[in-house]
């Protein structure tokens, strides 16, 4: 039996640009579902590019079961300080509660600081460090595969107890 080789791809191979090419992609539902289930949440209402002041968060969208704001900010890149900025500035520009940043790499300054973000904040509002990679095996077409740097804590818990709470049964985990 002949097996294939998995090889990785480059971003930018398939994604030129960020926004142009990256969120566009994102932002259908079928591609945004691939990123939803790995994070265990249910999205709705997505809205590419959309203002935040003088500014435009990546992609705006809804959590079906608390109807919680979700930010997704994209950076087809190692993660930044000026990102990180960013993704503060849509989050209260929004009042989001899910806080999602995309990478394709990250340093360990930046995943340390949304540890910090998701251990000191308000139990509702959860951050996400998200890794990108593209693979393909052969001469297939490149396969996504979103990769949960940094969660908040008991965080399928967490969103149970919000969704239970959003019905009026508190009680119900």
């Amino acid at each position: 039996m002949k097996l294939g080789k998995i090889e990785k791809v480059d971003l930018r191979k398939v994604w030129e640009h960020e926004a142009l090419k990256f969120t566009k992609w994102l932002a259908k539902e079928e591609n945004i579902l691939l990123l939803a289930e790995e994070l265990d949440i249910s999205i709705e209402n997505i809205k590419p590019e959309e203002s935040a002041g003088r500014y435009s968060v990546d992609i705006l969208a809804d959590e079906v079961s608390t109807n919680r704001k979700v930010i997704i900010e994209n950076q087809l890149e190692a993660t930044d300080h000026k990102h990180l900025g960013q993704l503060l500035t849509y989050a209260s520009a929004h009042d989001a509660s899910i806080i999602i940043w995309i990478v394709k790499d990250y340093t360990e300054e930046h995943k340390q600081a949304i540890d910090w973000f998701n251990k000191h904040m308000p139990e509702e509002i959860s951050f996400f460090l998200v890794q990108i990679e593209l693979w393909k095996i052969g001469n297939s077409s490149p396969a996504p595969k979103f990769n949960i740097v940094s969660q908040p804590n008991n965080w399928a818990k967490t969103l149970k107890k919000a969704a239970s709470q959003e019905k009026g049964n508190p009680s119900e985990l």
